[in-house]
């Protein structure tokens, strides 16, 4: 009776050992197939991925690509990025048509195992394809955010060639106008040169004039006072000869003539004494007026020159004042181009980042439904399951009573035959007694262990959908983490190659400010130099000019010029 129940319970163990096996192995080759999709799906991006992280701070290419591989990299078994995902669930429920009761239980777990297997490859397939879709709407955002990056990237460029072409025209207006200034102005001083020759000329011409007439009058004056003298001493020369009779006539007329003789020719001495005299003053008083002339020509030339030179710095000072306000709004310029490209950068990145969040988000939420289809599938199947393990282990204790049977046909004809034949009655009742009660036994048996397997299995399914739900929610709490972190790095190296886009900027900026202020300098240095040699060589020639005329004036006697006075018009 002892090696029945031991059988039963055999065969018992081995239907639940049998059931967990199967059970197991439908799991491992759902998981199996599932990450071997994914990671057949992911392993391109798994590569770029690689290839981003061993480079330097991510470009914007490199920016974008990194963002490709978040999925991969962070939940390493699904995609994140669903833009265009799918936001309902469109696999069937699973509900496998229960056997008809005349089939086999051979029958029932080949139906039951193939009605898994179809609801398993169905839902990879859902899968598979809700990656594709996901995936290809990531890809098609990057595509548009990378196209929106060119986009500003060719306007701002065409934006900056514009600004430098209006820079560089007004630069070139700013030096047409500085050329024509500077030829104005060479035309107005040869004209002012021109007229002020013109006026020295006729201001020589007529102080000569006024000297020459001057000397006329001193000099009609001189030979009237001569007339006057000559008159007087005649007849101061009568009045002597009247005075003495005794003279005679003829020697008064000669006396008269001798005196006469005398006297005109002390006044002709006297004469061309004035005349020699007014000649060197003439002379010397236009030799006076070349030289005023000359000195007031180096005066002018030195105005001129003045002019011009200040014309030139305040023409050099107004192109650098320009290339400053120029150099300011490229400054200007560049920085807010930056800035607008950064802020494009980021905006891009969050909405990615917030894309990702959310698909992760809706990729954690379909995990747990489907777990809890998976789970209301083996429940809604455990029935079905164990019916079929009962009618396993009722045709095992069916087998076992045809064994018992069996082996009390053979000890009761044993028994029949070695007992003697008044007691066959007696023995026929106990052996039948007996095999009742072992029946009943079995029959007890095999109750408990039907409601024992029962127990056991409905704990063991809710251990295990306990234990599945716990590794769930850890695996997509360690995803999550994975890729919050991620955002993080990538968030940092935007960040950083801002800054040292920032930086590069500032950099450029300053080496470009630090040029502009060496030539600005050396251009103020140069100008200052063409001023001074210029002057100093105009007051060297002027020196020459004037210590040549005054070497000219004492060899010719006239002596120093510099005090000497000249007549003024009346009008004046």
């Amino acid at each position: 009776m002892s090696g029945c129940a031991l059988f039963l319970r055999r065969d018992l163990s081995k239907a639940v050992h049998t059931y967990n096996q199967h059970h197991h192995h439908q799991q491992q080759k759902q998981k199996h197939h599932g990450n071997a999709g994914r990671r057949a799906f992911f392993s391109p991006n798994l590569k770029r991925k690689r290839r981003q992280e061993e480079g330097d701070s991510p470009s914007t290419e490199a920016l974008e690509e990194a963002v490709v591989v978040v999925t991969a990299s962070g939940p390493q078994e699904h995609a994140c990025v669903r833009d265009e995902a799918v936001h309902r669930d469109t696999r069937p429920e699973l509900r496998p048509t229960s056997p008809p009761p005349h089939r086999s239980p051979d029958c029932n777990t080949s139906e039951h195992t193939a009605t898994v297997k179809s609801a398993y490859l169905i839902q990879e397939h859902e899968q598979d394809f809700e990656l594709r879709v996901q995936m290809s709407g990531y890809k098609r955002m990057r595509r548009q955010h990378q196209k929106q990056l060119i986009a500003l990237e060719n306007r701002l460029k065409a934006e900056m060639d514009e600004h430098r072409l209006r820079l560089q025209k007004e630069i070139e207006t700013h030096a047409n106008n500085t050329y024509i200034e500077l030829e104005r102005l060479a035309k107005r001083h040869a004209a002012q040169t021109d007229k002020e020759m013109k006026t020295a000329a006729s201001e020589e011409r007529r102080i000569q004039q006024q000297i020459v007439a001057q000397q006329k009058r001193e000099l009609a004056a001189f030979l009237e006072n001569q007339k006057k003298e000559y008159r007087l001493c005649k007849d101061k020369l009568k009045e002597e000869m009247s005075e003495d009779p005794c003279t005679p006539k003829e020697e008064k007329q000669e006396r008269l003539s001798r005196h006469k003789e005398t006297v005109q020719r002390s006044q002709a001495e006297d004469e061309a004494h004035v005349l020699a005299q007014q000649r060197l003053v003439y002379d010397r008083s236009c030799r006076a007026l070349k030289r005023r002339s000359l000195i007031r020509r180096h005066e002018f030339e030195q105005e001129q020159i003045r002019e011009e030179l200040n014309k030139k710095r305040t023409q050099k000072e107004m192109e650098h004042a320009l290339l400053i306000r120029h150099d300011e709004s490229t400054q200007d310029l560049e920085r807010r181009q930056l800035q607008m490209l950064q802020k494009l950068r980021a905006e891009l990145m969050r909405l990615q980042h917030q894309t990702e969040l959310e698909n992760q988000e809706e990729y954690n939420n379909r995990r747990e439904r489907e777990l809890h289809r998976k789970h209301s599938l083996e429940k809604r199947q455990q029935p079905r399951d164990l019916k079929t393990m009962e009618m396993q282990i009722k045709k095992q204790f069916q087998d076992t009573c045809k064994v018992q049977n069996k082996q009390y046909k053979a000890l009761k004809n044993h028994q029949l035959e070695v007992s003697p034949k008044g007691d066959h009655k007696t023995l026929l009742r106990s052996l039948k007694d007996e095999q009742t009660r072992k029946l009943a036994v079995l029959a007890e048996q095999y109750e408990h262990s039907i409601n024992q397997m029962m127990a056991s299995q409905a704990m063991r399914l809710e251990a295990e959908q306990e234990s599945e739900v716990l590794a769930l929610e850890q695996q997509l709490k360690q995803e999550l983490e994975l890729l919050d972190a991620y955002q993080r790095k990538t968030q940092a190296q935007i960040e950083s190659q801002h800054e040292r886009e920032q930086q590069k900027l500032q950099q450029k900026v300053s080496i470009r400010r630090a040029h502009l202020e060496q030539k600005i300098e050396e251009e103020l240095a140069a100008l200052q130099k063409e001023r001074t040699e210029r002057i100093k060589q105009l007051f060297e020639r002027q020196d020459r000019e004037l210590h040549t005329f005054d070497t000219e004036s004492r060899s010719l006697g006239f002596g120093s010029l510099g005090s000497l006075d000249f007549p003024k018009e009346d009008n004046r």
